[in-house]
């Protein structure tokens, strides 16, 4: 599935994986996060084996992540309960990150009576509670319009700036991962490598006039070329 495939990612760093359908994009992330072995190589995090490291992980689809008997708060408390925090410090992390999101006020509601994005926010909100090591975070805003979207990823840009949890995210949006990402790695079909990784020199805090800049199309028409050469 895979070909000699190295990637490297700074402490504090957002990466972006941009690649074809087919190419292992969820399993590469899977093998990241320790839940598939690679048949050779290996993965490391601040040196350690992922399944020894502390990795947050943000699947396409909230209902994989998130239990519909507790609350908003309780579903993002309940990872930090099991890592032994105190009943306190449990919810004053879980305010404190809804209330980065605007959630603080669903706090104690059910997942059914929330949006479709706020469900994803929970998800979010969930793994980011926990300050792991990386975050992974498989296509979360596959399922959403346009225009929610284009407000998660200002809420998860917001709560990423606040913590700089190095971040690997999995977009099949090639606006998405430019606007949300230091670099993106670009991979090819099958058996995938990286084809090229492109530095994205977008100032932050991001906004979304970003999007009609000049350097923002230019950068997305050059990733677009290099995805799509021998794709």
């Amino acid at each position: 599935m895979f070909h000699d495939l190295q990637l490297d990612v700074s402490k504090g760093e957002f990466v972006t994986i941009f690649g074809p359908n087919g190419s292992g994009k969820t399993t590469l992330l899977n093998i990241i996060s320790g839940l598939e072995e690679p048949s050779s190589g290996e993965v490391l995090i601040n040196g350690k084996k992922p399944k020894d490291a502390d990795v947050g992980f943000v699947f396409q689809n909230y209902n994989e992540s998130l239990f519909p008997w507790l609350t908003t708060i309780e579903n993002i408390a309940f990872p930090l309960s099991v890592k032994g925090v105190s009943k306190e410090e449990q919810l004053r992390i879980a305010e404190h990150t809804l209330s980065r999101v605007g959630l603080i006020d669903s706090k104690d509601k059910y997942v059914y009576q929330l949006s479709g994005g706020q469900r994803q926010l929970v998800s979010i909100c969930r793994a980011i509670a926990m300050n792991p090591d990386v975050l992974i975070m498989d296509e979360p805003f596959s399922a959403l319009d346009y225009s929610t979207t284009r407000k998660m990823e200002l809420h998860l840009l917001d709560i990423w700036q606040e913590q700089k949890i190095t971040t690997l995210f999995v977009s099949h949006d090639i606006e998405e991962a430019i606007f949300l990402a230091d670099r993106v790695a670009v991979l090819s079909p099958q058996p995938a490598t990286i084809k090229k990784i492109f530095e994205v020199k977008l100032p932050r805090p991001r906004t979304l006039g970003m999007f009609t800049k000049p350097n923002f199309t230019e950068l997305r028409n050059a990733v677009l070329e290099s995805f799509e050469y021998d794709s």
